[in-house]
C-alpha cells in the first residue's frame, strides 16, 4: 500500500490553505475578527453528509458536505455589535478550488502519479456568509473505478507530515495543534472498506474509533454544551437495484437504487456500528 501524501479533510486546514493559495486579504481579516467562532464550528458543531454516486461504467463521485450553519447561528449571538457591523463580517465567500492547487510545492514533489491523480480529481468548495449564518465546506472527488475509490477512501484521512501541515497553517501554535488533534468528525481512518463491482461494504475498527473518541472528547463535550446536535447522513446511489443490505436503519428508495442512513454523533458514540453497512447491488 502506498503511503498517502494527501491532507486529511480538516476544515481548518482547508480554509487556511484556500487563503494561502488565493492570498485573499479579506479572508484573513475575517479570520481575525471571527476566529474563535469559526474555530469552534470547524472543530465540533457540524452537520455531516456523505454521498456516493456509483455509475454504470464503474466510476463513482464522492461528496462530503460539512455544514456549520447551526453553530454559526448560535455563536453569532456571542459577538458584540461592533464586530457585526464591520465590513469583514459582511464578507461573502463562494470559492471552488482544485485540491491539488492547495498543496505547496514541497508536498507535490513527494507525491507519486497515483497521489497526483487523486488530488487533481478532487475539489474543495467554500461557502461563507456570516450575516446569513452560512458556513459550508464541500469536498468532492471523482473516482474512475473501484481501485481509485478504494485508494481514496483508505487514504482520505491521512496527513502529510506535521512540518508540511505547519508550512501551510501559518498561524499560532495552538491552531496548528488543534488542526492536528481534531481531524474532522466521521471521516477518519477507523472505517474499513471493501469494494468490488457489485458490493460496497464499510465496517468500523473499534480500537481506532475508541482512540479517536478519547483524543477528541473535549470537542464532543463542547458540542453538547452548546446544545447543538451533529447529524450524520450517508447516501449511496447506484446505477442498478440493491440486492441486499444488512443495516436495519437503512432506508431503501422505491426504485431500490438508493440507500440512506441517518444518525447523529451521540448515537454513533453509544453504538459505533450504527453506520456500518454491507450493500450488494
Amino acid at each position: 500500500m502506498r503511503k498517502a501524501s494527501l491532507i486529511k479533510p480538516n476544515l481548518i486546514y482547508v480554509l487556511k490553505s484556500i487563503s494561502f493559495v488565493k492570498t485573499v486579504a479579506y479572508m484573513r481579516k475575517v479570520w481575525l475578527v471571527c476566529g474563535f467562532m469559526l474555530m469552534a464550528c470547524f472543530t465540533a458543531c457540524v452537520d455531516v453528509d456523505e454521498t456516493y454516486d456509483f455509475h454504470a461504467d464503474g466510476s463513482c463521485n464522492v461528496t462530503y458536505n460539512f455544514d456549520m450553519s447551526k453553530a454559526v447561528s448560535v455563536l453569532v449571538n456571542l459577538l458584540p455589535d461592533s464586530v457585526k457591523q464591520t465590513p469583514q463580517f459582511s464578507t461573502v465567500q463562494d470559492t471552488t478550488i482544485n485540491y491539488y492547487t492547495i498543496l505547496p510545492d514541497t508536498v507535490r514533489q513527494k507525491m507519486d502519479s497515483i497521489q497526483v491523480a487523486m488530488a487533481k480529481s478532487s475539489d474543495v468548495v467554500l461557502m461563507m456568509n456570516l450575516k446569513s449564518n452560512l458556513v459550508k465546506v464541500n469536498m468532492r472527488h471523482s473516482a474512475d473505478n473501484v481501485a481509485d475509490l478504494s485508494y481514496y477512501l483508505k487514504n482520505l484521512s491521512k496527513m502529510t507530515s506535521g512540518n508540511q501541515l505547519g508550512s501551510i497553517l501559518k498561524t499560532s501554535k495552538k491552531l496548528k495543534n488543534d488542526a492536528e488533534r481534531n481531524p474532522f468528525a466521521l471521516t477518519q481512518d477507523y472505517y474499513n472498506y471493501e469494494i468490488t463491482a457489485h458490493k460496497f461494504y464499510r465496517t468500523i475498527d473499534i480500537v481506532k474509533f475508541k482512540k479517536y473518541v478519547k483524543a477528541n472528547q473535549s470537542v464532543f463535550s463542547m458540542s453538547k454544551a452548546m446544545l447543538i446536535e451533529m447529524p450524520y447522513k450517508v447516501t449511496v446511489n447506484f446505477a442498478s437495484p440493491v440486492i441486499k443490505i444488512d443495516n436495519k436503519k437503512a432506508v431503501l428508495s422505491a426504485d431500490k437504487k438508493s440507500v440512506t442512513l441517518q444518525s447523529n454523533i451521540d448515537e454513533v458514540l453509544k453504538d459505533p456500528d450504527v453506520m456500518d453497512f454491507k450493500i450488494d447491488f
